[in-house]
């Protein structure tokens, strides 16, 4: 249990952070006890300091009166304030959201400069990864807490995040930190998505990563970042932050690393574009047998998990890996987590390796679901084309071996990337002997235009294979279309649920819809067995 912090506003909001804020106005000669700090003035209590965060549908600004009602005693604003409260401190910035970052770090106590922080970032992989180095970390004896999509930890057990957001806000991120720290974590692992990156959030600003993993990067977020040159950009400043380098000394009694380094994958068309915007140390894996730190030469998946062999450069000889995680695309989470833990740890990799089989998935990832039926449900977060193109292939090379056929269920997200709807559909179509396109997050979009998109691709791909009525189906109800597609299961063959995964809900434009997708489909098969 950690205590809970006090500090007075100018023991942290002065000088350097002050300027790096972009403090330019300061109203009220208070020096208020801060205790906490919200965006959110529901959830303002006193002692707090709020940001009013302008927003798409919402201005924090109209709810700064709320805040102070509720207890805040000092605000972050961007937007000029016609009548002042007394009492209140009220500090001017030129942007409340980029503010955020160097204030929360500076309330923290910079909670990064105690860990030894690697960040993971790319398109595919991001939430597998983080869970398998911070698993390696712990089967090691090392004490580390790691935050994700999916789950966190501040030094215990893993707990479901309850907020889905890959990168949460500044303030909750250095919270994190804190906590890990304070709970005597030497390390902390953390889920770096294009959007925390991005200097438009700054969400990860002041984090001083030690680390950054580097996944892949493919088509996906345009409708924030704009094109996808940006997106990548945005997403290579968790490798740009290595430059900047800090002093960690007395790191729970870990030898410190002798530089901050990257990892690559070696395989990714962008690879040298992320090699080359830090000066640091940069350490590559491939599963396509590149020359690489790590490059795996042979594989053999199964339905539960993977065998390959791995040359080792910097030890000159090669090793078996073996794990527990279905699916062959995740031999890349696994080579990247083995050499982000031996360049942190200054363990060789094949002394690490055996530790594989004892790493286990992620919740909504590949997560087989067995009520005895005599074919496999699969359920995995595949959302985009290339993570279609890494479910798909080694899939259907395995299942043409016993002759079963792929089932698959799928939408695309409302209001996103739109683009890749079709392009999903016809490598779907590819793949795949039976098609059933469903709700994904249809928000304030048309369901059925939706699927009518994604449908265009799978008609271009096999227009004699897939006609509506034979071989694909397009039910926007999902757990009607989760039951659709069980019910054209044989045996041998793989129903493969897509796109929701982990999550929770499915948001549609008036309600969100609670919604479990591992229960809908253990329910599904309980009602056909």
């Amino acid at each position: 249990m950690v205590c809970p912090i006090e500090r007075r506003l100018s023991s942290f909001l002065a000088g350097e952070t002050a300027s790096h804020a972009g403090l330019t106005e300061r109203s009220g000669d208070a020096d208020p006890l801060i205790t906490a700090l919200e965006y959110d003035s529901r959830k303002v209590q006193p002692g707090t300091l709020f940001f009013a965060l302008p927003g798409l549908h919402t201005d924090g600004h109209t709810f700064i009166n709320n805040a102070i009602t509720q207890g805040a005693v000092a605000v972050v604003h961007e937007a000029e304030i016609a009548e002042k409260k007394s009492g209140v401190v009220y500090l001017k910035v030129k942007s409340s959201r980029f503010a955020m970052s160097p204030i929360a770090a500076a309330f923290y106590g910079f909670p990064s400069h105690r860990l030894l922080t690697v960040g993971v970032t790319g398109t595919e992989g991001k939430s597998t990864t983080v869970y398998l180095i911070w698993q390696l970390l712990r089967l090691m004896g090392k004490k580390a807490g790691f935050f994700s999509t999916v789950q966190y930890s501040d030094g215990g057990e893993a707990q479901w995040n309850p907020e889905h957001q890959t990168t949460p806000e500044a303030t909750a991120v250095q919270r994190m930190l804190y906590e890990m720290a304070e709970n005597g974590c030497a390390y902390a692992v953390v889920e770096a998505s294009s959007h925390g990156l991005s200097a438009r959030t700054n969400r990860l600003g002041d984090v001083a990563f030690d680390a950054a993993v580097f996944t892949n990067v493919t088509h996906e977020h345009l409708e924030f970042h704009g094109s996808w040159e940006q997106y990548r950009d945005d997403k290579a400043n968790l490798f740009r932050a290595l430059n900047r380098g800090y002093a960690k000394t007395d790191i729970g009694g870990v030898t410190l690393i002798p530089e901050p380094f990257g990892v690559i994958n070696a395989d990714d068309a962008s690879a040298s574009y992320f090699a080359n915007v830090t000066g640091r140390t940069k350490l590559s894996f491939s599963v396509n047998g590149k020359d690489a730190d790590l490059t795996m030469k042979a594989i053999e998946s199964g339905a539960f998990g993977n065998w390959y062999n791995v040359f080792v450069g910097a030890e000159n000889t090669a090793i078996d890996i073996r794990d527990r995680l279905p699916g062959a695309f995740n031999a890349g989470n696994v080579l990247a987590a083995l050499l982000a833990v031996s360049a942190l740890t200054g363990v060789p990799v094949r002394k690490i390796a055996p530790l594989c089989p004892r790493l286990l998935p992620v919740r909504g990832r590949m997560t087989a679901i067995n009520k005895g039926q005599p074919f496999e449900v699969l359920v995995d977060y595949a959302h985009t084309p290339s993570s279609f193109q890494a479910i798909f292939p080694p899939l259907r090379k395995r299942l043409d071996r016993c002759g079963g056929r792929i089932i698959s269920l799928f939408g695309s997200a409302g209001e996103r990337d739109t683009q890749k709807r079709a392009e999903q559909g016809k490598i779907a179509a590819a793949y795949s002997d039976c098609i059933v396109l469903t709700d994904e997050d249809p928000r304030g979009e048309t369901p059925p235009d939706i699927l009518d998109e994604i449908a265009r691709g799978v008609y271009s791909e096999s227009s004699a294979l897939f006609k509506q009525d034979e071989n694909l189906f397009l039910i926007p109800d999902r757990p009607a279309a989760i039951r659709k597609a069980v019910s054209l299961a044989r045996s041998g063959d793989v129903v493969l649920l897509l796109g929701k995964g982990h999550e929770n809900t499915i948001i549609y434009q008036d309600h969100v819809m609670p919604f479990d997708e591992i229960a809908e489909a253990e329910k599904a098969l309980e009602e056909q067995l």
